[in-house]
């Protein structure tokens, strides 16, 4: 290592730069917190009021704009009782009528009255008073306004005279106790923004207003190619919108507050037309000020925790001058370079404690050294003359092997001594499951006993008694006392024996008792175990091979035919001998269809069988029958009872056939 990087290393490692840079995290880790929850509670605050003011300013514009609209339909009012039914039928009367209302007209882009038939008579704009054509018949609020005969507001749609969007508020026309037309004023969304005048854009730069009807379509936006699009497409209100719908969509005039990311939303009910009142101002804009404050705290703050970090430093090197030379006689504190009492600096406090019990630990190294030499010299004679392997491993490594432990894993000493105890498992995943095995054995005050495959140093496996049990309970430091041996053969024999209990010794086939096991596990996993189907297996003509060519050779027919059924089914189809000449196949998560289709493979599979004996071919046929598990199938019994039916219904039918038992019927749910 070059003298820089050295340098470096050890200067990172003085215990004067950690205590150093301990108090310099605490100091910023203090200064930082406080500024951050300084800040936090700041902006808290700030948006908790700003919310108020906004749910505030929300409804004064709501209230406001109610009021306008409240007036123009007042001026609607009152002009219409001055249209009497003959003015409808005189151009020049109703050109009078309209050019005498400066006021209604200035409230409106166009006003215009139309007979009862839905055609306009006279519109007034600011191109003057003229006839048109154009018909209101269609409108649902021209209708609404002869049928119920009061004042209506229509839905933003398309002009017909100019084809932009506009609101169109009407008032019926009455003489005695029928309408005979409506006199209305249209609003152009694109010429008139119904709240421009009642915001204030200089003090609220980021703060967006917009009015919608009861649907959500825009009837005011800064932009105004929005116009008439629906409010979900606006970006900083798509989730205060969807919110909005989900409660119902209420028209509250008392205001509502809604959730959006990043932003502070509001919205009230405009009383009488039912539109709603946005108003939605960005979170970030809002703090920027704190922002920027919490950006010069830390500034500051950095400052001065680099003066006092500098003046801690310098005060520490003059504190600490005793602890290098602590370090250096440490250094040689069990090499023997120097005498017992030599070299220890003269220090009070932590330091002289600390030199005085390291001036103990080397007086009584030499005696202990002693000691543990003729402990382990003990140890070692034990181990070596016990008969099974012993290993002593601490922090999961060997520490002590005896020389059967070594022979087990046909491993010398040295190669052991040090190395990791998972070298000798198999897999690193045998090895994470001891580690919780024997935690939860020695917890319980017991050893650990278990069985598990070893390896060799050589490459070769074998089966393993492992017993363990740790030298102090309660320090797990302390280590752990193994012994082990050599179990393969226990192992085989018992794995040999748990699968004869299960199979067929002539066939290797599952037997009756594994059979009839897997049958009930399927009856009780109804119905996630549908579908599943049963097939019963009858040789045909397989006395007369018993009888004439003798016991061996219908032993050699039945293992030829185990053989045959295995290669036509599927790996996860169990394939049963239930005794003498009679097999089953148990089909898992197969229909009846293919159940069949494969009854007839296995048929021509054995139908095929020519076994050669004494000079002369053997063969059998066989007859088969399939049985589905349905939802209501009542038990095993039943379930077996139908395929052997079907088997003898093959039989029966000249033998050498797949024959289907009735299926079960479809549960109708109602």
């Amino acid at each position: 290592m070059s003298p820089w990087p050295a340098r470096l290393a050890y200067a990172l490692g003085s215990l004067k730069l950690r205590v150093t840079l301990s108090a310099l995290a605490a100091l910023v880790l203090g200064v930082g917190l406080t500024t951050l929850l300084l800040v936090r509670q700041a902006e808290r605050d700030t948006l908790a009021t700003q919310r108020d003011r906004e749910l505030a300013d929300t409804v004064h514009i709501a209230t406001l704009l109610s009021r306008r609209v409240v007036e123009r339909q007042k001026a609607l009012s009152s002009s219409a009782l001055q249209v009497d039914p003959a003015m409808l039928d005189d151009p020049a009367r109703l050109a009078a009528f309209l050019d005498a209302k400066p006021l209604l007209r200035g409230q409106f882009s166009s006003v215009f009255v139309a007979g009862a038939d839905g055609r306009i008579r006279m519109i007034a704009d600011r191109f003057g008073t003229r006839r048109s054509d154009v018909s209101l018949a269609d409108r649902d609020y021209f209708r609404r306004a002869l049928d119920e005969q009061r004042g209506q507001i229509g839905e933003a749609v398309a002009s017909r005279v100019s084809g932009g969007p506009v609101i169109v508020m009407t008032h019926p026309l009455r003489s005695g106790a029928r309408a005979h037309g409506v006199l209305g004023g249209v609003l152009n969304l694109v010429e008139q923004d119904l709240i421009a005048d009642l915001v204030d854009h200089e003090a609220a730069s980021a703060v967006l207003s917009i009015v919608t009807d009861v649907h959500g379509h825009v009837l005011a936006h800064p932009s105004r190619a929005r116009l008439l699009r629906e409010l979900r497409e606006e970006p900083r209100l798509e989730q205060a919108f969807s919110d909005w719908e989900r409660s119902g969509a209420p028209v509250e005039p008392a205001g509502l507050l809604l959730a959006q990311p990043g932003e502070l939303v509001s919205a009230a009910g405009v009383a009488g037309p039912d539109w709603m009142v946005w108003r939605v101002q960005s979170e970030h804009d809002l703090l920027a000020p704190l922002h920027a404050a919490r950006g010069e705290a830390l500034r500051w703050a950095g400052a001065l925790v680099a003066v006092l970090s500098l003046a801690m430093l310098t005060l520490l090197v003059r504190l600490l001058r005793p602890l290098a030379q602590l370090e250096t006689r440490a250094q040689h504190l069990f090499d023997g370079a120097h005498e017992v009492a030599e070299g220890w600096p003269e220090a009070g406090g932590e330091i002289g404690r600390l030199a005085r019990v390291l001036r103990h630990v080397a007086a009584e190294r030499a005696q202990l050294e002693t000691f543990n030499a003729e402990v382990l010299r003990k140890l070692s004679s034990v181990m070596d003359a016990a008969p099974l392997g012993i290993a002593f491993t601490r922090a999961h490594r060997f520490e002590l092997v005896s020389a059967e432990f070594c022979r087990l894993f046909a491993l010398p000493q040295h190669e052991l001594l040090g190395q990791p105890a998972r070298m000798i498992y198999v897999s690193n995943e045998d090895y994470a499951a001891v580690g919780p095995q024997v935690r939860e054995a020695f917890a319980r005050g017991e050893a650990y006993v278990g069985e598990w495959q070893m390896l060799r140093g050589d490459g070769s496996r074998f089966w393993a008694q492992l017993r363990g049990r740790p030298v102090d309970a309660a320090d797990a430091a302390a280590g752990t006392i193994w012994s082990v041996a050599d179990v393969t053969a226990q192992v085989e024999a018992r794995e040999q024996l748990e699968w004869s209990a299960s199979h067929d010794p002539l066939t290797g086939l599952a037997n009756r008792k594994a059979f009839v096991q897997r049958i009930e596990q399927l009856l009780e996993a109804r119905p996630r175990s549908l579908p599943a189907e049963l097939v019963m297996i009858d040789l045909d003509h397989f006395k007369p091979i018993n009888d004439q060519a003798g016991h061996a050779a219908g032993d050699a027919m039945l293992k030829a035919v185990a053989a045959a059924i295995t290669a036509r089914v599927r790996a996860s189809d169990l394939v049963v001998r239930l005794g003498g000449d009679e097999f089953a196949l148990l089909l898992e998560r197969c229909s009846h269809e293919a159940a069949l289709r494969i009854a007839e493979n296995v048929r021509h599979a054995i139908a095929e069988i020519a076994l050669p004996w004494q000079g002369r071919l053997l063969h059998v046929g066989a007859s088969l029958g399939v049985a589905t598990l349905g939802a209501d199938t009542p038990g095993a019994t039943a379930w077996l009872e139908a395929a052997d039916a079907a088997c003898y219904a093959a039989k029966a039918a000249g033998r050498g056939a797949v024959h289907a038992a009735q299926r079960p019927p479809l549960r109708v749910v109602s």
